[in-house]
């Protein structure tokens, strides 16, 4: 049997270690729980995996499409270790009707009550419906899971369909500033309206209440994630496949890098390049290592390329994967639709959480 770690260039192994694994964790054939999202947290006693299904048809009816947001335990034997035979998957479902369409998320901070301190919540990126709107929602993580909206529209114009999302940690992209794509896929795919946007990459600044359009020209902006310095931007562009199933190869199935470049003191995305191609699908989810090492989630897997734009290697599972995340010492969770793996890599941290 191959190995599902496919070497391009020799520095792959330095990514990957000498004994990678990968395990299947979780398998559910009902609908496709493991799409998008992906967000990790570490607990005392179990560490925690929240996560976005694909669309799916509600049960019951002929067209409502329907997202349902899941809950993955990881226990922990004594010695720390996790083990796949104990991990549990649960759905949140009062989440998912508060979390309109979800697609990405991220770990987050926010205050539930006014002068309540912050706390650990996921920022989720809601896709909208024809009656709910697409915007950015906050989960509490722990309590009673309270969902607050806490954005939904470009000074009056509705968003199109919020598909992802990271938050800066610096001076140089604004700490606590909340940056994401919107792409025109629930148009697309039947339950939103027609656009009253551009597809855009946006800032928010909740603090000073300040929104910014931040990079256009993209045909369907999707994934987007930070250097670990955040010094640069990268976003993929997916419009390879429009929301109806129709492909063009003509067309971007693109990783594109921006620097981060402050003016009158503020940031803006300059100096837009083409970082790489996916050769297989499109370029979805992505993610840093410490070592600026990117990874997206693409047809046939997770491909991982050098800072420098060199396609190191893959990590390949049949369906391929939408997205994923780190967890922690060098693991990462692929998000294979019906299919949740866990790869056991070398030392890698992830930039996101940096554990």
């Amino acid at each position: 049997m191959s190995s599902p770690f496919v070497a391009h260039d020799a520095a792959f192994t330095e990514v990957v270690g000498d004994n990678p694994t990968l395990d299947l964790l979780v398998e559910f054939d009902d609908y496709p729980f493991a799409h998008e999202a992906g967000v990790f947290f570490e607990g005392p006693e179990a560490d925690s995996l929240y996560i976005t299904s694909n669309r799916f048809l509600r049960p019951g009816s002929k067209d409502e499409q329907i997202v349902r947001i899941s809950h993955v335990s990881l226990q922990r034997t004594g010695d720390g270790a996790r083990t796949a035979a104990t991990t549990v998957r649960t759905e949140l479902t009062a989440v998912s009707e508060a979390v309109p369409t979800g697609n990405g998320g991220v770990n987050f901070k926010y205050s539930f009550a006014e002068g309540a301190p912050e706390e650990d919540a996921v920022l989720f990126c809601a896709q909208g419906s024809r009656t709910a709107p697409s915007g950015l929602y906050a989960m509490q993580v722990a309590g009673p899971q309270k969902v607050v909206l806490v954005l939904s529209n470009f000074f009056g114009r509705p968003f199109n369909s919020v598909n992802d999302v990271v938050v800066a940690t610096t001076a140089k992209a604004g700490v606590g500033s909340i940056w994401f794509t919107d792409p025109p896929y629930g148009f697309e795919q039947g339950y939103r309206d027609k656009p009253q946007l551009p597809s855009q990459v946006y800032r928010y600044d909740p603090v000073r209440k300040s929104l910014r359009a931040m990079a256009d020209g993209l045909g369907h902006p999707n994934g987007i994630c930070f250097s670990p310095d955040e010094s640069v931007v990268y976003v993929t562009d997916t419009d390879w496949l429009h929301g109806s199933g129709e492909t063009d190869l003509s067309r971007a199935s693109t990783i594109y890098a921006y620097d981060v470049i402050s003016v009158s003191g503020e940031p803006f995305l300059a100096n837009r390049r083409l970082f790489a191609m996916a050769d297989c699908g499109i370029p979805d989810g992505i993610k840093c290592d410490l070592h600026g090492n990117v990874y997206s989630g693409c047809g046939d897997g997770v491909h991982v390329w050098s800072p420098g734009g060199v396609l190191l290697g893959r990590i390949k599972v049949e369906g391929g994967a939408a997205n994923f995340c780190f967890g922690r010492d060098g693991e990462m969770f692929l998000l294979n639709e019906n299919r949740l793996w866990r790869a056991q890599l070398g030392n890698v941290k992830g930039a996101l959480l940096g554990i």
